[in-house]
C-alpha cells in the first residue's frame, strides 16, 4: 500500500461504520506494521526474521474492548469491562476471596522459602506476594487465552491508548528477541499481560527475576520465579518494608468522606484523634501511629472504610483499582493470619453505566471540581467531588455516584 494511499484512508476512515470496511482497515494495518511498527522494533534490536515470526500473519481482534478504528473518535464506553471498576460486593463475592486465601495458605506452606527468600531480598511480605498471583492468575491456574502478539498489535494500532500498547508490543518483541518465553507461552489476557504475575511486556523486563537461580527469569513455568518477579516489582515502587497497607476503620459522621484521597495525608495518630477508630477495638499498631495514613472509603459512605499506608498505592501501581488493591491486601490478611470478612457490608452500589459516570463527571467538572479525568470510573477525586457537591448543596456527603444524581448533573 502506498503513503498516498494511506493517506486517503486515514480521511476516510473516520466515516466508516463499525463492522464495514475491515478488509481495508486490515490493509492499513499491514502498511503499519511495516512502516511504523517494524523501525521501532530493529531500533530496539529486534531482527527481521523475529518481527515476522511474531507477525507475519497478524490479524486485528475486532473483540477486544476500546478499539478505536484510525480516523474515528474516542468516546467512553458505555459498559465497563473490568471488574476492578465495577460493584465492590461483586469484587468481593465470598467465593473469590474465600478461595483465593485458602490456596494462598497452601501457596505460602509449597514455597515457604522462596516466599522467605523474596521477603529477605525485597522487604515484600510472603502474603502480599501471594494475593498478587492468586489475583492475577489463580496462582498460575487461570488459562490465559489470547495470542499475545494480536492482542498487543490490535489494541497498538487501533486502541484508546494506542501509544502506551505500542512501547508495550515493542517491548513483546524484544522478549522474543531474546528467547525470554517457552516456546508456546506467548499468551495474554485481552489487555496484553503475560504470564502468571501477569506483567505487561515492558513490566517484565525492567522487573522479571530469577528466583530458583537458574539463570533464567520464567515468570511462565516458575514459582519461584513468579514471586521474585512479584515482590521485585512491588520493591521497586517503593514499598516501605516494616509498614502494614492499612487498616479497616470506623469514620464518625463528623469526619467527612471528602476528606479521603493520597495527597489529604496525616499521621495515622492524627486521623486517630479525629475519632476514626480500627474495627472491633483494636489499637492502631504503635509503629505506624507516626507514618503517614490516608483516608480510603471505595464506596464512599456505602461500604467498609480504610486508614491506608503508602503501601496501598504501591499495590495500586501494580493495577490502578482501589478495589484490587483492597483486595490483595485483604486476602493477604486472610492468608497470614485467618482474619474474616470486613466488618462493614458493602452497600448496594456500583453497576452504573461509564457513560452514566462521564456524564456526571463533566457536570462535577463545569462547577469546578477536580475529577481527574471524565473517564467514568470512580476513583477517590470524583468520589470526593460528589461529597462536596453534596455539602454544597446542604446535604450529608456520601461520596459515591449513584442514578438518582444523573439529573442534577446530568447533561
Amino acid at each position: 500500500m502506498t503513503l498516498r494511499r494511506l493517506a486517503c484512508l486515514l480521511v476516510l476512515l473516520p466515516t466508516l461504520a463499525w463492522g464495514q470496511d475491515r478488509t481495508e482497515v486490515a490493509q492499513f494495518y499491514r502498511a503499519w506494521l511495516s512502516d511504523t511498527l517494524w523501525p521501532m522494533a530493529r531500533a530496539e534490536g529486534v531482527s527481521r526474521s523475529t518481527f515476522d515470526a511474531a507477525l507475519g500473519d497478524a490479524r486485528l481482534n475486532w473483540d477486544l474492548p476500546d478499539l478505536v478504528p484510525p480516523g474515528a473518535e474516542a468516546a467512553v464506553p458505555r459498559a465497563q469491562r473490568q471488574s476492578e471498576f465495577a460493584s465492590p460486593a461483586r469484587y468481593f463475592r465470598p467465593n473469590a476471596v474465600q478461595g483465593a486465601a485458602a490456596i494462598g495458605r497452601q501457596m505460602a506452606a509449597r514455597h515457604a522459602d522462596a516466599l522467605a527468600a523474596a521477603e529477605r531480598a525485597t522487604g515484600v511480605p510472603g502474603r502480599i506476594v501471594l494475593a498478587i498471583w492468586g489475583r492475577e492468575s489463580g496462582y498460575g491456574r487461570v488459562d490465559i487465552p489470547h495470542d499475545a502478539f494480536e492482542v498487543l498489535g490490535t489494541k497498538a494500532f487501533m486502541s484508546t491508548r494506542a501509544e502506551y500498547f505500542t512501547e508495550e508490543l515493542v517491548a513483546l518483541l524484544q522478549i522474543a528477541q531474546a528467547g525470554h518465553a517457552p516456546p508456546g507461552a506467548m499468551k495474554s489476557s485481552w489487555a496484553g499481560a503475560l504470564g502468571q504475575p501477569q506483567f505487561m511486556p515492558s513490566s517484565f523486563l525492567n522487573y522479571a527475576a530469577d528466583g530458583d537461580g537458574d539463570g533464567r527469569s520464567d515468570i511462565w513455568r516458575s514459582e519461584a520465579d513468579t514471586i521474585a518477579s512479584i515482590a521485585t516489582y512491588l520493591a521497586q515502587h517503593d514499598w516501605v518494608a516494616g509498614r502494614d497497607w492499612g487498616f479497616e476503620v470506623v469514620v464518625p459522621e463528623d469526619v467527612s468522606c471528602a476528606l479521603e484521597g493520597p495527597d489529604q495525608g496525616r499521621p495515622i495518630a492524627d486521623w486517630a484523634a479525629m475519632g476514626i477508630s480500627r474495627v472491633g477495638g483494636k489499637a492502631f499498631p504503635e509503629h505506624e501511629l507516626r507514618g503517614e495514613g490516608y483516608l480510603m472509603m471505595p464506596a464512599g459512605r456505602h461500604g467498609p472504610a480504610f486508614v491506608v499506608t503508602p503501601n496501598f498505592y504501591v499495590l495500586k501501581d501494580y493495577n490502578m483499582s482501589d478495589l484490587y488493591a483492597l483486595f490483595v491486601g485483604h486476602v493477604g490478611d486472610r492468608i497470614a493470619y485467618g482474619m474474616s470478612d470486613f466488618a462493614a457490608g458493602w452497600g448496594d452500589v456500583g453497576g452504573l453505566y461509564r457513560s452514566d459516570i462521564a456524564e456526571m463527571q463533566r457536570g462535577l467538572q463545569a462547577l469546578g471540581h477536580d475529577v481527574g479525568g471524565a473517564d467514568g470510573l470512580p476513583g477517590f477525586k470524583t468520589r470526593r467531588s460528589i461529597g462536596r457537591w453534596q455539602a454544597d448543596r446542604g446535604e450529608t456527603p456520601t461520596c459515591f455516584p449513584r442514578k438518582e444524581m444523573l439529573g442534577a448533573l446530568g447533561g
